[in-house]
């Protein structure tokens, strides 16, 4: 070898020895601290926040993403703050019901429908709502996909599958039998890879798409250590907002969910509306074949005080998080009824109830306007918009929500302390307080004119009655009256 080669190598192999030396020195780098938190990991916008359901399919005639975007002033403008769309993903062909099929039979879990518009499309949607000062969810569906959805073929192993090996359709716990959702096949949690692929898919969304949570369908039908699970990988993300369509207390309990279905509360009301004599002059109408309770069998007398008992079983079985609470969203339009058919004249003083209650109020799309119309799920059947005669109804709950840190969410809120009045059985008072601010609200959950004495020092003071605007002096033993199912609504802020 020639000498100047000799050397190149010697000082090659030198600066090598060295380069290692300066590596074994140099201190490791530092590894990212891992993420650490307390479940549930919400934004702290949820604490005085109302949500708003969006069916995109029947928003508007168009029915896309770019169509809905011109409701957001006006949704903004009426004290929304959360968005939850119904499924924004390819409703599967394979199996389908009606023309349209159902949302919830979803073809990929990584794509939109293209009836509502492109993946740009909705990912400009967010930055609107986003722009708007708003916030939005997507609804998932965890338990069951559409039969067309590739992970059928890809990973037939994800699914529950017969004695045969044949994928089914979900099965009703309860029973052992099937539900009836023949458009879509079940998951089997039992699998590791699909637990990891619908976690893997949820995080898709978060990143790509920057929204704010999601709306779980069917939340009760999927093991609960699941949820366990899947949460710690999405709050590990960023803090997120979860809604459980369940009323399962252990997945709210464990801080997997900060909000669910306030199931339980809604059907006592409707019961109440119809053990009351709140005029239900219209018969719920079949839709797409379901039954509604429109041909139910009479129901026990419920009054104001079946809901003290409802609040104090609850909460003996939650331990965190707080209600959904409602008077309509998606599956009661179509199945069982509006709120004017089921709620009758009554459906203003469980409007006010559910919006002032221990829980964040609910508005399904229409809601605002009205809208007395049950809306077909299988195909397209635009909403009957009208000139929104209640959005200033909702904007004055809403607002007052809002503002007053009594009515806030949760333990952001004040705990529900009723107002005796010695007609507890028609009469529902209470008193919501915190942090000096003051919520008063008197609803007669009757069909005839009450009159009561409000009773009790917590609620003395002065107020505005917030949908008069004028001042009102409340006092130990004052006599009021209320005609059938009205309502009064005080803040001292």
């Amino acid at each position: 070898m020639k000498k100047f080669q000799i050397l190149a190598w010697g000082l090659l192999l030198t600066s090598l020895a060295l380069f290692s030396t300066a590596c074994k020195n140099k201190p490791a780098e530092t590894a990212e601290p891992p993420v650490t938190f307390e479940k549930p990991r919400v934004p702290d916008w949820h604490k005085n926040s109302v949500i708003y359901e969006v069916n995109t399919r029947q928003y508007t005639p168009e029915g896309t993403f770019k169509a809905f975007e011109a409701h957001i002033p006006r949704l903004k403008e009426m004290g929304v703050d959360i968005l939850w769309f119904m499924p924004v993903h390819p409703v599967s062909v394979k199996n389908r019901k009606g023309d349209l099929g159902s949302p919830y039979a979803v073809a990929d879990y990584y794509a939109v429908n293209p009836d509502f518009g492109t993946m740009e499309e909705f990912k400009h949607l967010v930055v609107a709502i986003h722009n708007a000062g708003m916030h939005i969810i997507i609804d998932w569906v965890p338990n069951h996909s559409g039969w067309d959805n590739p992970w059928i073929t890809e990973h037939k192993d994800w699914y529950t599958q017969d004695s045969l090996g044949n994928v089914v359709d979900p099965i009703d716990p309860a029973t052992g039998k099937s539900w009836g959702w023949t458009d879509v096949a079940d998951f089997n949690y039992d699998n590791p890879a699909l637990r990891q692929g619908m976690i893997d898919a949820m995080q898709f969304w978060v990143t790509e798409t920057g929204i704010d949570g999601f709306r779980v369908d069917v939340a009760h039908n999927v093991p609960v250590d699941f949820w366990a699970e899947c949460s710690d990988s999405l709050y590990a993300m960023k803090p997120l907002f979860m809604l459980a369509e369940a009323e399962v207390p252990a997945i709210r309990n464990n801080g997997a969910f900060v909000m669910d279905y306030a199931w339980s509360m809604h059907h006592l009301l409707n019961d109440i509306a119809k053990t009351q004599g709140a005029n239900r002059d219209k018969t719920p109408q079949l839709v797409q074949g379901n039954a509604t309770d429109g041909g139910a069998a009479p129901v026990e007398k419920k009054t104001a005080l079946d809901i003290d008992r409802l609040l104090a079983e609850k909460a003996r079985e939650y331990t965190k998080g707080y209600f959904m609470e409602f008077t309509s969203n998606h599956d009661e339009n179509s199945w069982s009824g509006t709120e004017f058919q089921r709620m009758g004249d009554g459906h203003k003083a469980f409007a006010v109830l559910v919006s002032t209650f221990d829980g964040m109020p609910l508005i399904y799309s229409g809601q605002e306007s009205a809208m007395d119309k049950q809306l077909a799920f299988f195909t397209k059947d635009s909403i009957p918009w009208g000139d929104y005669q209640y959005a200033g109804f909702y904007k004055t709950l809403f607002d007052l929500k809002d503002r007053n840190k009594g009515l806030w969410n949760g333990t952001e809120g004040g705990p529900l302390v009723k107002i005796p009045t010695g007609n507890d059985e028609n009469i529902y008072a209470f008193i919501r307080e915190k942090d000096g601010d003051k919520a008063v609200v008197v609803i007669n959950l009757s069909a005839k004119k009450q009159d009561f004495k409000l009773t009790g020092t917590s609620f003395a003071g002065t107020y505005t009655n917030v949908f008069t605007n004028e001042p009102k002096e409340l006092t130990d033993g004052m006599s009021l009256s209320l005609n059938a199912w009205d309502y009064l609504v005080f803040s001292n802020k």
